[in-house]
């Protein structure tokens, strides 16, 4: 059943993303030609109005993008050739800015498009000339750069979803806007495709009814740091903040883990420390500082915080 699940999905998708399989050529300057005009309209004029965009843009960036997370990963055993899937869009990471840019080459008016690129060019580290164009279209449109997180010292066994534009940080509980709350071993699943105004929401535009869990402007931000595994936000006053499992926090600092890198891991070799052998292998970390830092660095150029 799950390989039939998964081809199904791999079916769908494949479907969805249409004939071409690449989301489009660049030019020298990183642009998608296929970006600069549909209908005499420009990337400039991006909305988050579904009646305004493309049908097949629009369910790229809303239940394909859905798809692409909830269809099965990749197990351990893949590597070694059995019950091999069908794996047409690679990664999820992957998976996700090539549906993007293929949503932003049918209607660059799609806002979702442009907010999803703007966080997974970040994420894969592609190119920061692209990066900051999605972003800055996001923003002129009046759309957030949205990601999916870990608040650790508020509860880390729940979800949040982090919104920044220029207004500040907004936080909402990940059951807030995915509905009811399901888990698996204690990790929140991610909501079906018909929730569609989380996968809005992830794709830049939040629900107007939904009062976030706190909104933080940024002239409340005395300062951010890159640690090893989070975004340290210093504030200047203090913020309630509550999980979907009802742990609340008043908290001046907040560290926030976005999703989308966990770092890496290689194998090296050294001296034994007990000295049983000469030469042994053990594994080596390598935190997610660097995918950190290019998130403040956009924070840093497109939004005035304190002391950072």
């Amino acid at each position: 059943m799950r390989r039939v699940r998964s081809f199904g999905i791999a079916l769908l998708l494949a479907g969805l993303v249409g004939l071409p399989a690449k989301a489009g050529s660049y030019n020298a300057g990183g642009v998608s030609r296929g970006a600069v005009s549909v209908g005499g309209q420009s990337a400039a004029s991006a909305t988050c109005d579904a009646a305004q965009i493309n049908p097949d843009s629009y369910r790229l960036t809303t239940e394909a993008q859905a798809l692409n997370i909830l269809r099965p990963r990749e197990p351990w055993w893949e590597k070694y050739g059995v019950w091999k899937s069908p794996r047409e869009i690679g990664s999820l990471n992957a998976g996700a800015t090539k549906l993007a840019e293929e949503a932003r080459r049918i209607d660059p008016r799609n806002l979702l498009a442009h907010s999803i690129l703007a966080r997974q060019y970040v994420v894969e580290a592609i190119d920061a000339q692209k990066a900051e164009e999605a972003w800055k279209t996001t923003i002129d449109g009046g759309g957030a750069v949205v990601w999916t997180a870990t608040l650790y010292d508020v509860d880390p066994r729940s979800f949040f979803v982090v919104a920044m534009d220029p207004r500040g940080l907004r936080i909402y509980r990940f059951g807030q806007l995915g509905g009811e709350l399901r888990t698996h071993f204690g990790v929140p699943e991610f909501p079906e495709p018909d929730r569609t105004d989380f996968w809005r929401a992830l794709g830049g535009c939040l629900p107007a009814n939904a009062a976030p869990e706190a909104q933080i402007p940024w002239s409340e931000v005395r300062e951010i740091e890159v640690t090893d595994w989070t975004l340290r936000f210093r504030l200047a006053g203090k913020t309630a903040i509550e999980s979907d499992r009802g742990n609340r926090r008043t908290l001046d600092t907040l560290n926030i883990n976005l999703h989308g890198q966990i770092g890496a891991f290689d194998f090296r070799y050294g001296m034994s420390p007990y000295g049983r052998r000469p030469i042994y292998g053990r594994p080596g970390g390598v935190a997610a500082t660097h995918y950190e830092q290019r998130v403040k660095q956009m924070l840093d150029k497109f939004f005035v915080v304190r002391g950072s």
